[in-house]
């Protein structure tokens, strides 16, 4: 399974749950087009994106339901996206949303895009949002039809219910009814057009959003950038990038740091006890490094480094320093050069009374 064939489970969210409606049996769909079970429920399984194109189809037509992919867009949210949808969340303008998806969308399907493009019918008001399969690949109806819908919605979420759009350019004549399109999406829909577009006021994308938080956005697009480039099966590095990141802007909770890697808490610690070690453990580590840096390093006050480590109270940032070094934050600081060069090597893995708040 090369990366370029792959999809985040999480795009099947809402699947069961829409089957089950209809009558059917989604178990039996994802046994018929290779799909493990689990993939119907968990986020984090990399499935091939062409065993979820097929089931998507093959439903469709086995439940009489041409618009099943509209069906489950209207059940998904934002979370699916994991990091991504924390970057969104929290970007200042809807030029930022669309920005930051159509760099990392491929994080989660890699096969799919997002990109602005000038509008199709040379209005200069207009800009067209294309989504769907790269270049040379043929869209699927359900699987668009979905990614499309899903969009729309996320647009509606973050800026207003009724944004101002065009029209919805679709590449196929779906075997759904055009009206059923039309009252879907709430605006005119063409069919039989070069690609998948949502057409949109060109004026939206500087609309600026409101509660974002612009720390949080910079630490999932940094996450972001390293995953584009990272591709370890291992799962450490990447909760301890997470968590240097957290500390000092947001608190570093296994919850918040699952989230980001878009993997469920409990998924989380069963990886990293598979790898011998915890997430306590990790954070430790992290504020052990971070507080060595800022006592030899810096003057700062160490109420304030005790902020900057995610820790409650100067006490507890104490009781740390002398857990780590036998001495207190004074001694530390007092001998720079010495204790600088310790390694976190020197506690123990299976350390469990770690501080972790």
């Amino acid at each position: 399974m090369g990366d370029m064939s792959v999809i985040r489970s999480a795009g099947l969210r809402g699947f069961r749950a829409t089957v089950a409606e209809l009558g059917g049996n989604a178990e039996e769909f994802a046994t018929v087009c290779g799909l493990p079970l689990a993939a119907l429920d968990a986020d984090d399984i990399l499935v091939p994106d062409r065993a979820v194109a097929s089931i998507l189809e093959l439903a469709a037509v086995e439940l009489r339901c041409p618009d099943l992919g509209l069906r489950i867009a209207a059940r998904q949210d934002l979370e699916m996206l994991g990091p991504l949808a924390l970057a969104i969340r929290n970007s200042p303008t809807l030029a930022d949303v669309l920005e930051c998806s159509s760099r990392y969308l491929f994080l989660h399907a890699r096969s799919l895009s997002l990109t602005l493009e000038p509008d199709p019918y040379g209005d200069s008001r207009v800009v067209a949002l294309r989504y769907g399969a790269q270049p040379g690949m043929q869209a699927p109806v359900q699987g668009t039809d979905l990614g499309l819908a899903f969009v729309h919605h996320t647009i509606q979420r973050l800026v207003d219910d009724r944004y101002g759009l065009r029209s919805v350019e679709l590449p196929y004549r779906p075997r759904a009814p055009t009206a059923t399109y039309e009252q879907y999406f709430g605006a005119p829909v063409r069919v039989d057009r070069r690609a998948a577009l949502l057409r949109i006021p060109r004026a939206l994308a500087n609309r600026q959003l409101s509660g974002g938080n612009e720390d949080l956005h910079r630490i999932a697009i940094a996450f972001l950038a390293q995953q584009s480039g990272d591709v370890d099966s291992s799962v450490v590095p990447k909760v301890r990038a997470v968590v240097q990141q957290l500390l000092g802007t947001a608190p570093p909770e296994i919850g918040a740091v699952a989230q980001l890697l878009t993997i469920h808490p409990r998924t989380l610690q069963r990886r990293l006890a598979e790898e011998r070690t915890s997430f306590a453990s990790i954070l430790d580590q992290v504020r052990r490094d971070a507080a060595r840096r800022y006592l030899t390093t810096t003057d700062m006050p160490f109420s304030q480094i005790a902020s900057l480590l995610g820790l409650s109270e100067q006490a507890t940032f104490t009781r740390c320093c002398k857990r780590w070094w036998a001495s207190t934050p004074t001694m530390v600081r007092r001998n720079r050069g010495e204790t600088a060069h310790s390694s976190t090597s020197d506690v123990p893995s299976g350390m469990s009374h770690v501080i972790v708040e």
